[in-house]
């Protein structure tokens, strides 16, 4: 069997992905083994579990592949510095010592961190461009044979939206836009001016919007951004500070908005919530404008997309009903640490010239390509730990932790392969009752220590699906947002001098912890060929309650990566109010664990996003 291995790092979400004869077999995050969000450190235990996982050797690989080019990378940062001078000097002064001893010296640099893993010959050492790789990530799991392929991000080397061809097995590059001119980067300058963490806190911004009015929009379109009728656009970068310094805007953008950028955990007013409305209207207009010249151009039925862009599960929702394509497939990790998949894939089927096999689901294997543990090493650390649990059979397990959850309990699920990509998605998850009122709120300032305004995403059987959402497709990733369907509204008339987050407290619809303030939820449909036990599970819980629904989040705090051990889980579980831990087929109760006094404020160790 032929085995590549793909790397991406040193930028943010390092990661690795191995192939087999172009199967992926594993991907995992480094973050998810430092326990440090988003680390773009060398990822070295996400390749050593890559090969255990394939059964093979560094040494015994066809290549090793990494994602993007740096020294293109560093030509674009030498040549904007030099198109800004002298602003941005001491910018530049800060950045080049890193530069000057790893990245432009990239090769050498992965060279000797791969023999640090391993001895004997090395296999040869390729470089794919950055927006090859989020293409190729999205087109070869795709189920199609051909497909319109849209990236939209930050910034790789010099392209920040590309527009690709995929037959078969090869990438054929259509147009791209060029830095500084970044969607992506628009909409985390208006993260940065909400008050959250850019390239982390894209997300809450996306959260915030429907609690706001989309005031600004024109404000935006007249003085930030020319928008063209194909979607195609240009930043008016006297508005911004990312191109040269440390900050993502400057006082000329805030003046357009009215008020200076928001310190970062003061209160929320209705004003940010605008802000974030009007963003994520014009993200929308820009990503379906785009669409629509992709549709025309190649004039394919299908689109995949990746890129951070592609994350945005509001947009996409509006892709699904609204542009001209019948079918649209979002690579679930769409971000960088899925440059590590892409890149590997375009190796095995462009550089090695070999055909694709299409999957009709996908190839990506429901995203449950990290590590799993078996029942008999739980056991035994549970036992070290003195963790008193019970173990049931697969039926028992399924049907007490159905009840433990209609009796509204909040359950911590570890089961299985661990995720790739920034979603839980039934392996690493925390699980609710959707039916319950104080749930949202509860979930997230109890046990996930974030805003209170934040959605949680609803798991739903894949069969069921349309009779709870106005959604008749897949959406196994969580990638897509839908309407709640109006038969599930309740007839509560909100008070209208109600706005901004006093909107939270309304209950819209029969299963209120999962409808937001638009009444939309972030859909995950769950199939029993990909993840059989949590079908199972929500089936067992529809039996019981007539609903096949359950609030799905991340098993974690904020801040901290997704639990990838069981230590980990333990960890979370002791540090937050969740009632019951399952860990495969065992069943901890909080109440009957001794509690530990940390020595420090563990919350500390995590940077918030």
């Amino acid at each position: 069997m032929t085995a590549i291995l793909g790397i991406s790092s040193y930028y943010h979400d390092s990661a690795a992905a191995l192939i087999q004869d172009g199967e992926i077999i594993a991907a995992a995050q480094e973050e998810r083994f430092t326990r440090k969000k988003h680390d773009p450190s060398f990822p070295s235990q996400s390749i050593q579990y890559c090969l255990d996982e394939a059964g093979t050797k560094l040494t015994d690989l066809k290549a090793v592949v990494f994602y993007d080019k740096p020294l293109i990378k560093f030509e674009r940062l030498l040549e904007t510095y030099l198109a800004y001078a002298p602003k941005g000097v001491f910018s530049f002064i800060s950045a080049m010592p890193i530069w000057l001893k790893e990245k432009l010296f990239l090769k050498q640099t992965l060279r000797r961190q791969l023999r640090e893993m391993s001895t004997g010959t090395l296999p040869p050492l390729l470089f794919s461009d950055h927006h090859r790789s989020h293409a190729a990530s999205a087109f070869f799991p795709s189920p199609f044979d051909s497909a319109a392929v849209l990236c939209l991000d930050g910034v790789g080397e010099w392209c920040t939206t590309s527009l690709w061809l995929g037959e078969k097995n090869r990438l054929t590059p259509q147009w791209e836009l060029h830095f500084p001119h970044s969607l992506g980067l628009l909409y985390s300058a208006f993260t940065y001016y909400c008050g959250f963490r850019v390239n982390s806190g894209e997300y809450k911004l996306m959260g915030l919007a429907p609690y706001g009015q989309p005031k600004y929009v024109q404000n935006i379109l007249d003085n930030l951004i020319d928008l063209k009728d194909d979607g195609t656009f240009r930043l008016n970068m006297a508005m911004f500070d990312f191109a040269t310094g440390s900050r993502m805007t400057n006082d000329k953008f805030a003046a357009i908005l009215g008020l200076p950028v928001r310190n970062p955990e003061s209160r929320i007013d209705a004003h940010y919530a605008d802000v974030a409305a009007s963003i994520q209207t014009v993200a929308e207009k820009i990503v379906l404008q785009l669409a629509d010249t992709a549709h025309n151009e190649l004039g394919s039925q299908n689109l995949c997309m990746a890129g951070g862009v592609a994350l945005n599960c509001v947009v996409n929702g509006r892709l699904i009903r609204e542009s001209k394509f019948e079918h649209i497939w979002v690579q679930p990790a769409a971000g960088d640490a899925g440059g590590a998949v892409g890149c590997a894939l375009s190796a095995w089927h462009e550089h090695f010239d070999n055909p694709r096999s299409l999957n009709p689901m996908d190839g990506m294997k429901g995203a449950f390509l990290g590590p799993s543990f078996e029942i008999k090493d739980i056991k035994e650390f549970l036992s070290e730990t003195n963790a008193p649990y019970q173990e049931f059979s697969d039926d028992q397990l399924l049907t007490e932790v159905a009840t433990l959850l209609a009796s509204g309990n909040v359950v911590g699920w570890f089961q299985g392969r661990m995720e790739f990509g920034p979603r839980a998605l039934g392996a690493r998850s925390i699980l609710g009752d959707p039916r319950n009122t104080t749930m949202q709120k509860q979930m997230n300032l109890k046990i996930k220590y974030r805003e209170s305004f934040r959605p949680f995403a609803p798991a739903v059987k894949f069969d069921k699906a349309s009779e709870w959402f106005e959604h008749d497709s897949q959406s196994p990733y969580m990638l897509f947002v839908a309407p709640v369907d109006s038969r599930h509204h309740t007839n509560i008339q909100p008070d209208p001098s109600l706005e901004g987050l006093d909107l939270l407290n309304i209950k819209r619809s029969s299963i209120p912890a999962v409808t937001h303030v638009d009444y939309s939820a972030r859909l995950q449909t769950v199939h029993p060929q990909s993840n059989p036990r949590f079908y199972q599970l929500l089936d067992k819980f529809e039996q019981l309650t007539g609903c096949p629904v359950l609030i799905n989040t991340s098993f974690n705090v904020r801040g901290e990566p997704i639990v990838a051990t069981p230590q980990d889980a333990y960890r979370c579980f002791m540090r937050t109010e969740i009632d019951y831990l399952v860990m495969e087929n065992c069943i901890l109760n909080k109440i009957d664990q001794t509690r530990t006094q940390e020595t420090e404020n563990w919350r500390d160790e995590f940077v918030l996003d």
